[in-house]
């Protein structure tokens, strides 16, 4: 007869196999899944960690930083942070289209006070996390419900999630001319010129202002003769204002092309992100103009 000691042993040991055969089972479900594709900008900060220069200066990443290289978080942010947590607010759900002050706070921002498409009731937003989030709802939106062509052009270069995210949403992924490597500036007679060469109603992908990669950015002018040209050919525009502010130092300034087409009779999706500008990286939105 077997000992307490020694039926608990193996008892022990039939688990450890089963944990083991378990764990084997589980990896094998993944063990077709393919490694994914390095990002070129987290890259560049992996570097930086480890130069042992001390003047290494790390431009990779849109972010405030102080002299050491540190975070630097805006003190109006901080004040406006502490306002926050002394009104002792409660935890409850959202909602499903986020916090109503805040959603509505982020469209005066992006439009103005005096935008008729506010007053009008014209806009649609809803709370997402950061700009990626924000840009995977407009573009899962537009591929379930656009009634035109489910593609979508983006700047040649431009930030490399919006190639993979709008992909995953099923949309078909185009590029247009954007950047001049010659004269280090816009390939304005490029880009207007492959817009008007679009399939009628294309989905057109904006950076509202301070592109990126690039940090080139059309003049106003510009901007009125890309509006043209988009609603020659009857196309969507979706602007992707990740930098508002950052550009000219001025947010009114910034939002003028999304403001103007809007002028111009446009109907655009805006994905609208403070996760540079304000250091918020959870506070960002998605609308959509009707």
């Amino acid at each position: 007869m077997l000992s307490k000691t020694a039926l608990q042993r193996a008892s022990a040991a039939n688990t450890r196999a089963l944990f083991t055969k378990q764990s084997v089972r589980a990896a094998s479900a993944w063990s077709n899944v393919p490694q994914g594709p390095p990002d070129a900008i987290l890259g560049i900060t992996e570097a930086f960690k480890k130069d042992s220069n001390p003047k290494k200066i790390n431009l990779g990443v849109g972010a405030y930083r102080d002299d050491k290289g540190k975070p630097y978080v805006l003190p109006s942010v901080r004040e406006a942070e502490q306002k926050v947590v002394k009104q002792n607010l409660d935890k409850e759900y959202a909602g499903i289209t986020g916090v109503p002050d805040f959603t509505k706070a982020a469209a005066l921002l992006a439009y103005g006070p005096n935008s008729a498409a506010i007053d009008e009731k014209r806009v649609v937003i809803t709370q997402s996390i950061s700009g990626t989030g924000a840009l995977r709802i407009g573009g899962a939106f537009l591929q379930r419900h656009y009634p035109g062509a489910k593609e979508i052009y983006i700047p040649t270069p431009s930030w490399a999630n919006h190639k993979a995210v709008f992909a995953d949403c099923g949309l078909d992924v185009k590029q247009y001319r954007y950047y001049n490597k010659d004269t280090i500036g816009l390939d304005f007679d490029g880009m207007v010129a492959d817009i008007k060469a679009m399939p009628k109603g294309s989905i057109v992908l904006l950076h509202a202002c301070a592109h990126n990669p690039t940090g080139v950015d059309p003049t106003e002018e510009q901007w009125r003769q890309i509006s043209d040209a988009v609603k020659e050919g009857n196309h969507y525009p979706f602007f992707d204002m990740a930098y508002q502010g950052f550009a000219s130092g001025d947010t009114n300034k910034d939002a003028y092309a999304l403001r103007y087409f809007i002028e111009q009779g446009h109907q655009p999706c805006l994905a609208q992100s403070f996760a540079k500008n304000m250091v918020r990286s959870l506070q960002t939105v998605i609308q959509i103009h009707s």
